[in-house]
């Protein structure tokens, strides 16, 4: 075993990381996006051997929260907000992150709640909020919570805009929320690049081989799998022995072209792009309205 591909969510990427560290494996993430994991500041934590082992093909929540602000600023309009996570290390590190940008950038934050995901009753909270008049809400999190927040929000608060990050972008939200996900936005943190002419033909395949449509991170995932096989391949080319300290050093120098863009890495492990993509759901699915302002 000389590389892996995942973990999909931040709180498995936090325990998996300092053992990779430990044994001098790379990991590439599709979708872990809390920025601690790769942050130098915490490299005794995730990294104590001290090379980067965690890569990804995605960038993180340092960007993804804040850059949803903007957009909630800039594109629509938005000047007071309310701000809710789910406890969990995904959903707490994108919700406080957009929650300093929005101050950053002049938005009034009436507050800052989390919601237990095993609880089935938030119309206190919601309440609450509503009495405030917030002109947004923006929740950090993943569905378990996020699609009973969605059901009862709509209740109480239907007509202003809801938002979220990549933890509410996915066809099942849509599916089980219902009438109530109309006109949730949602982030993802890489390049729409699936509906890019380019990647018609990938996407193809993977709705011949699934049954389904791909969404943007089976790209990133796919991805992931290329940065390795690549990194394999100019290891064979140096003549250079397949071992986990040479695979994640000739990982390090990644410098690939892909139907993403060129995925590229800093001293960190991080995807040198820094894009994030902003879908609103209408008629039931999620569909590309533009990327976040990065200012």
């Amino acid at each position: 075993m000389v590389a892996i591909v995942g973990p999909q969510m931040s709180g498995s990427g936090k325990a998996m990381s300092p053992i990779a560290s430990a044994a001098d494996l790379m990991i590439i993430t599709p979708s872990s996006t809390n920025p601690d994991i790769t942050d130098p500041n915490f490299a005794s934590q995730y990294r104590p051997n001290g090379k980067a082992v965690y890569f990804r093909t995605v960038t993180t929540d340092a960007f993804q929260g804040p850059y949803m602000a903007n957009y909630a600023a800039e594109v629509l309009g938005i000047l007071s907000v309310y701000i809710l996570d789910d406890t969990g290390a995904y959903g707490e590190g994108v919700a406080n992150s957009f929650e300093q940008q929005a101050v950053a950038k002049g938005l009034t934050v009436l507050g800052h709640d989390k919601l237990d995901p095993k609880e089935s009753d938030y119309t206190t909270v919601l309440t609450k909020i509503a009495a405030l008049s917030p002109e947004g809400l923006y929740y950090g999190g993943v569905q378990q919570a996020g699609v009973k927040l969605a059901k009862q929000a709509y209740d109480v608060m239907p007509n202003i805009p809801k938002m979220g990050g990549d933890g509410m972008y996915s066809t099942s939200f849509a599916n089980d929320a219902g009438l109530a996900s109309e006109n949730w936005y949602a982030t993802i943190a890489a390049p729409d690049t699936i509906d890019e002419p380019q990647a018609q033909e990938w996407v193809a395949q993977y709705q011949s081989k699934y049954g389904k449509l791909p969404q943007d991170y089976a790209l990133t995932a796919y991805n992931g799998v290329m940065v390795i096989a690549d990194t394999i391949e100019r290891l064979v080319k140096d003549g250079m022995p397949i071992t986990r300290s040479n695979v994640r050093d000739y990982a390090q120098q990644t410098n690939l072209q892909t139907l993403q863009g060129v995925i590229s890495f800093d001293e960190n492990g991080d995807l040198n792009e820094k894009i994030i993509s902003v879908f609103q759901i209408k008629d039931g699915k999620y569909q590309y309205v533009g990327p976040a302002p990065q200012s």
